[in-house]
């Protein structure tokens, strides 16, 4: 699809910038590797104490061209974020799907001695080289959506739940068609190459398996406008009765309605993914067969940037009793519907 969103180029640095000498993982972080050094959190940290203005840190920022609506909305809202700290500079690199590139901007930014490099990798296997890299020079990487190959490639990773998308739908078609057991289901992935539509796939038919149902009709589409709406109309030729549909991705769903208007039909919901705000505008006017979509955040970015702010500044999440910042941290994909859309509506990316 045709993305409604722009990369930033490249902002320059301000010069001067420190860089943050500190231990890659705490100690107390269990089941991670120590690279000796680190600087214990302050304990008991308060919501207070980390909205306090600290040190200026500058924070380098990567990720993949924003060619779909999500990734366009990942670097929008890690721009945001970085806007709401007085003490946090952030330089935004070229967005890029090579994978060479990359490598590039994250070199640049251990070359300037940035104090933490958020990365969104096109690439994750790819990249991992060199976010150890920064990593040995005693900078955090704050890893975005696709994990590296290795433990030591990030101080903590930022991820959504694959899985639990297509739990969250399973889960939500079953309770819909409510025991009908000869129920016709069917599926419209993303790219079936990619380990996140295999997870997505796998998240719902263990939850359709669940209340006894299965995966009647599949295919696969490629996130994309075009992709979508072919993948849709060869759904609908081979399936002359359908009572639920659960589509991957809502910028590919604009081309699954798109489809399923043109063939006429309206005997089955349609269940979306990813969050935009055009599907769920149509959830909350509920003039379509599109009755909830499940949320893929993308907030991930934005998430790892005040992740890096308080990692750097020896902080911790206030939350928790624990005082370091964890290792991981997956965010939940909750169904929307036209119940509670309008608590989801305000933070959707526009497909």
């Amino acid at each position: 699809m045709q993305s409604t969103h722009r990369i930033w180029p490249r902002i320059a640095m301000a010069s001067g910038a420190t860089l943050a000498v500190m231990g890659l993982l705490t100690a107390c972080t269990a089941g991670t590797p120590d690279s000796g050094g680190a600087a214990e959190p302050a304990a008991d940290t308060t919501v207070e104490d980390n909205a306090a203005t600290g040190d200026t840190i500058t924070i380098g920022f990567s990720g993949p061209a924003a060619d779909h609506g999500w990734l366009g909305a990942i670097n929008t809202a890690a721009i945001a974020e970085a806007e709401k700290y007085s003490d946090v500079e952030l330089v935004v690199a070229e967005g890029t799907n090579d994978a060479n590139l990359q490598i590039s901007q994250v070199e640049t930014f251990i070359n300037d001695k940035v104090d933490a490099i958020v990365l969104l990798p096109t690439d994750g296997a790819a990249l991992t080289d060199v976010a150890i890299k920064a990593m040995d020079a005693g900078i955090p990487v704050i890893n975005v959506d696709r994990e590296f190959s290795s433990t030591f490639a990030a101080r903590t990773t930022v991820l959504g739940d694959n899985y639990g998308m297509g739990v969250s739908a399973g889960t939500y078609i079953c309770e819909q068609l409510d025991g009908e057991k000869d129920a016709v289901v069917a599926e419209i992935a993303g790219i079936d190459s990619l380990p996140l539509t295999q997870e997505r796939s796998k998240g719902f038919a263990d939850a359709l398996d669940d209340c006894g149902l299965d995966v009647s009709n599949r295919v696969a589409a490629d996130f994309t406008v075009q992709g979508g709406e072919a993948a849709a109309s060869q759904l609908l030729s081979a399936a002359p009765k359908i009572d639920a549909i659960w589509n991957h991705d809502d910028d590919q769903g604009v081309g699954v309605l798109a489809a399923i208007d043109a063939a006429g039909r309206d005997e089955f919901f349609m269940v979306g993914g990813a969050g935009s705000a055009n599907v769920m505008r149509s959830i909350q006017a509920d003039d379509t067969v599109l009755k909830a979509t499940v949320i893929y955040p993308s907030t991930q970015a934005a998430d790892g940037i005040a992740l890096a702010r308080l990692i750097v500044q020896e902080k911790g999440m206030s939350d928790l009793v624990e005082s370091s910042v964890p290792r991981k941290i997956q965010l939940y994909a909750p169904v929307v519907t036209k119940e509670n859309v309008e608590v989801y509506l305000p933070s959707a990316f526009e497909s």
